[in-house]
C-alpha cells in the first residue's frame, strides 16, 4: 500500500476495473479531484465508461494519462476486503477485475428507490361502518403508518376497503423512508434454554469472538444436536461488541425456517444474500453492509461483501459442495472464510454433523479447534439407521419402492405421522430410449443424455439447459408408442406413491420446479407445519430442516453416487444419506431411516448402519494419505474447451508439454510419463477428455496436476500456462486448484 502522497503533489492513481484482467489501469489524478484507495470512480475504459476501484496511490504528473472522471458516492471498498481480492486472484489464478466484480455486484446503483406510501389514522371517522372497516381501523391502531398491501393483509380485507376509508378521510397518506436491509437484532431479545453441552460449546465461540482474534472452530453436532442454537450466542456476542457478523449457507438451506428461528433468537431477520434478490434489494443491502447492517446470512457470494468491522464468520454446513464454484472464479467460499477471518482477525465458525475430510484433518493437527455436540437437544434419539437388501427384498419389476418400505410407509400413516422419500434425481426418468432401434435421446449440446420431466412434458438437459418436447414417435425409426422412460426420478417415484397411497397429502420438493425461492420457502413452512404427510424429494430436503412431525425417512436408491470417479464419491454419500437420515424424529417421536441398497457392505453403507463414524473417517483418510490426495497432497484441474475437438486436443497436449519445461523456477520435479513419482514430484495427468466430453457446444480435454501439499502450485500452473502457446480459435483454458467436481 502506498504512502500518503502531500495534497499539493500531482497524483497517479491506479484503478482496478471489474473486467478480466488482473492489473489496475493507471490514470491521473486531477487537482480538484481528493481520492483514497479504496473510493469507487469514474473512468474512460476504451470508448466506454466504467467504474472502477482506486487500488493504489502514487505521486507523479500522469500527463500522458487518462484522468479519472469523478469520484462516486459509493461507500469505498474496505482494505481488508481488498486484500482478500488480492489473495483470492492469487490462490485461484483468476483476474483480480473478476474478483473485484463478485465484490461490487451490489455497490452499482439500481435506480432510485421508488417513493414508498404508508397509511396512517386520522381520527376522522369513516362516513359509514363494516366489519371490513372495522377490522382495517383497529388494524391500524399503533399509530405507526404502515403499507397498503400490509395492512390489507392484516386486516384481511381488500385494497378497496382501504381505498374506501381513505376517501372517506379516515385514513391518511404519507411517504415512507426507504427501507432498510435489515433492521438491528438484539441480542438479549430471547434467552435460549440450551443444554450442558450446547452452553460450554456457546461460551467457548463467545470466548473467541472477545478475543478479537483469528480463531478457526469446527463445531461438529450430530443431526438435531442444536448447532444454530449455539453459534447463534456467538452471533449474540459479536453484536454485544458492536460488531458484524456473517453466516453462510447453502442457497437452497437458506429457509423461511431458519430467518424465523433466527427472528426469534433476535427479535429481527438478519439482511438475506443470495441468488433471488432484485438488483435494487442487492444494493440496499451492499450499503447497507457497508454502513454496519449488523448481521447477514447469505450464500457464498455474501463473503464479499464490504464489512466495515467483521467480529464473526459462521459457514454453516461447512461439508456442502455448494459452497465450491466452479464457473468464472473457482473458489471454495469454506476456506476463503477462513482466509477473511485471518485478515479480518476474527473467529470463523465451521459446522456441520458430516465435516469434510479437510476440516477435520486441520482439526485433528490442531490447526482448528474442534468442539462436539455428541447427543441431540433434549435427549432426543438419534434415528433407527436400516438397510433393505434390493437383492433379497426387491420392488417389483418396474417399480421402485420395495415392499418392505411401503409397508413401513403405510403403518407411518396409520399412526398420522409425516414420511419422506429421498432420491438425489431430478425430474421423471434419467434417460428416454426407443424399444424398436434403440435410439437415445442425448443432449445436442453436451455429451449427457435428456433427462424427461413429465410435469413439463419436456426433454431437458440438466448441463447447458437445453429443452425440446417429448415426441409421439421416435425421431429416428418413426415406431409410434414406442418411447420408454428408464431409471427413477423423483417424479416417477411420486408416481408410484401416488397409486399406493391415493389418500395421502403428497408434494414433490425438487430445485427444478417452478416458482423460485418464493415457493420453494412456502412449501418448506407447510412441510413444517405438517400439511403433507408425505415428503418426496431431492437433496433440497437434506439441508438442515426441521420438520417435527417426520418419523421415518426412506431412501429410494443409497448407492447413487458411490461409483463414479470423484476421490470424495464415498465422503460425499456418506454426508448426504447421514443427512437426509437426520431428518426423522427431530420431534418428540423417534426416528427411523431405511435405505434402499445393492451394496449393504460398502463401506458407507456399513459405517451408517452400525453408527461407527469414525472408522469410516479413519479409513476414508488413510485412503487419501496413502494416495497423496487432498488435504495429504494437492490437485488442479486444467480445462481447455473449444468448438473444434483436434483443437482442443492439440492446445491440452502443449499444455501437457510445457509443464514438463514448468518448474526450472518453482524447485520441485515433474514426473515423466511412465515413470512412477516420488514424494517430491509433480505429477501431470492426461490430457483425456473430460468426463462429459461435451459441455454447452465446446469439446473438453483436461490435465489434473497432483503436487506435494507443500509445492508452490501456483507458481508451477503461472510457468506452466506461460510457456504454452495463446489459446486461439475460441478456446479456453480454465484452471481450477482444488477441484470439487471432476466431471
Amino acid at each position: 500500500m502506498s504512502e500518503a502522497s502531500p495534497s499539493n503533489a500531482p497524483q497517479i492513481a491506479d484503478v482496478l476495473v471489474p473486467v478480466a484482467v488482473d492489473q489496475p489501469y493507471s490514470y491521473r489524478v486531477p487537482g480538484s479531484l481528493h481520492l483514497e484507495e479504496g473510493d469507487f470512480v469514474a473512468v474512460s475504459l476504451r470508448t466506454r465508461e466504467a467504474f472502477g476501484v482506486v487500488w493504489a496511490l502514487r505521486c507523479g504528473s500522469g500527463d500522458n494519462l487518462k484522468p479519472i472522471i469523478s469520484r462516486l458516492e459509493q461507500p469505498p471498498l474496505p482494505k481488508k476486503l481488498r486484500a482478500l481480492i488480492d489473495w483470492v486472484a492469487a490462490w485461484t489464478l483468476a483476474p483480480r477485475g473478476n474478483v473485484l466484480r463478485m465484490a461490487t455486484r451490489g455497490a452499482q446503483e439500481s435506480g432510485e428507490e421508488p417513493i414508498r406510501i404508508g397509511l396512517r389514522l386520522t381520527g376522522v371517522p369513516p362516513k359509514r361502518f363494516t366489519d371490513a372497516r372495522k377490522r382495517v381501523l383497529e388494524a391500524a391502531l399503533s399509530g405507526l403508518a404502515i403499507g397498503k398491501t400490509e395492512l390489507a393483509r392484516q386486516a384481511g380485507v381488500s385494497s378497496s376497503v382501504i381505498d374506501a376509508l381513505i376517501d372517506d378521510g379516515a385514513l391518511e397518506t404519507l411517504a415512507l423512508p426507504p427501507p432498510k436491509a435489515a433492521e438491528t437484532p438484539d441480542p438479549a431479545f430471547a434467552s435460549p434454554a440450551l443444554s450442558s453441552d450446547q452452553a460450554q460449546a456457546a461460551r467457548s465461540l463467545s470466548e473467541a469472538v472477545a478475543a478479537h482474534s483469528f480463531k478457526p472452530i469446527l463445531l461438529e453436532g450430530v443431526t438435531g444436536s442444536g448447532k444454530t442454537e449455539v453459534y447463534f450466542e456467538a452471533v449474540a456476542q459479536a453484536l454485544r461488541e458492536g460488531g458484524q457478523a456473517l453466516i453462510l449457507m447453502p442457497e437452497i438451506a437458506l429457509t423461511a425456517q431458519f430467518l424465523e428461528r433466527f427472528a426469534a433468537r433476535f427479535g429481527h431477520r438478519p439482511a438475506e444474500w443470495h441468488s433471488g434478490l432484485s438488483p435494487r434489494r442487492r444494493t440496499r443491502v451492499w450499503r447497507g453492509v457497508a454502513e454496519g447492517a449488523r448481521v447477514v446470512a447469505g450464500a457464498r457470494s455474501a463473503l464479499f461483501l464490504p464489512f466495515s468491522d467483521l467480529r464473526l464468520i459462521v459457514v454453516d454446513e461447512e461439508h456442502e459442495q455448494a459452497y465450491k464454484q466452479d464457473d468464472g472464479v473457482a473458489y471454495h467460499a469454506r476456506d476463503m472464510a477462513v482466509v477473511r477471518a485471518r485478515i479480518e482477525a476474527c473467529a470463523v465458525v465451521l459446522a456441520s454433523a458430516t465435516p469434510s475430510i479437510e476440516t477435520r484433518e486441520n482439526a485433528r493437527q490442531g490447526r482448528y479447534a474442534h468442539l462436539r455436540l455428541d447427543s441431540r437437544f433434549a435427549g432426543r434419539d438419534l434415528p433407527l439407521i436400516e438397510a433393505i437388501d434390493l437383492r433379497k427384498d426387491p420392488a417389483p419389476r418396474g417399480k421402485w419402492i420395495s415392499p418392505r418400505l411401503v409397508e413401513a410407509l403405510r403403518q407411518n400413516f396409520q399412526r398420522h405421522e409425516q414420511a419422506l422419500l429421498f432420491l438425489n434425481r431430478r425430474g421423471y426418468a434419467p434417460l428416454t430410449l426407443c424399444r424398436a432401434c434403440g435410439h437415445k435421446f442425448q443432449c445436442p449440446n453436451c455429451s449427457a443424455w435428456l433427462v424427461e420431466h413429465r410435469v413439463r412434458r419436456a426433454l431437458v438437459c440438466h448441463h447447458c439447459g437445453h429443452v425440446e418436447r417429448r415426441p409421439e414417435l421416435c425421431p429416428v425409426c418413426g415406431a409410434p408408442d414406442s418411447l420408454s422412460a428408464c431409471g427413477p426420478g423423483v417424479e416417477r417415484v411420486a408416481e408410484e406413491a401416488a397409486e399406493l397411497f391415493p389418500d395421502v397429502r403428497l408434494l414433490v420438493l425438487s430445485s427444478d420446479m417452478p416458482g423460485g425461492t418464493g415457493r420453494m420457502r412456502a412449501e418448506l413452512r407447510a412441510v413444517a407445519e405438517h400439511q403433507f404427510d408425505l415428503v418426496i424429494g431431492t437433496q433440497l430436503v437434506a439441508k438442515g430442516h426441521n420438520f417435527p412431525a417426520l418419523t421415518l425417512v426412506g431412501v429410494v436408491d443409497a448407492d447413487i453416487g458411490l461409483s463414479n470417479g470423484d476421490p470424495r464419491a464415498a465422503e460425499r454419500t456418506f454426508q448426504l444419506l447421514n443427512q437426509v437420515a437426520g431428518r426423522a424424529g427431530r420431534g418428540e417421536k423417534p426416528g427411523r431411516a431405511l435405505l434402499q441398497t445393492f451394496q449393504k457392505e460398502h463401506p458407507v453403507l456399513r459405517a451408517l448402519l452400525s453408527g461407527d463414524f469414525e472408522r469410516f473417517y479413519r479409513e476414508e483418510t488413510q485412503m487419501r494419505r496413502d494416495a497423496r490426495l487432498p488435504p495429504f497432497g494437492r490437485l488442479a484441474a486444467v480445462i481447455v474447451a473449444g468448438p473444434d475437438r483436434t483443437a482442443a486436443e492439440t492446445h491440452a497436449r502443449a499444455l501437457a508439454r510445457a509443464a514438463c519445461m514448468a518448474p526450472e523456477k518453482c524447485g520441485w520435479s515433474v514426473c515423466a510419463p511412465g515413470h512412477i513419482p516420488s514424494e517430491d514430484d509433480i505429477v501431470v495427468l492426461g490430457p483425456a477428455e473430460a468426463p462429459i466430453a461435451m459441455l454447452r457446444g465446446k469439446h473438453r480435454f483436461r490435465l489434473l496436476i497432483k503436487a506435494p501439499r507443500r509445492a508452490d502450485l501456483q507458481g508451477f500452473l503461472r510457468q506452466m500456462l506461460a510457456k504454452a502457446v495463446t489459446a486461439r480459435g475460441g478456446l479456453t483454458v480454465s484452471v481450477d486448484v482444488d477441484p470439487q467436481n471432476f466431471l
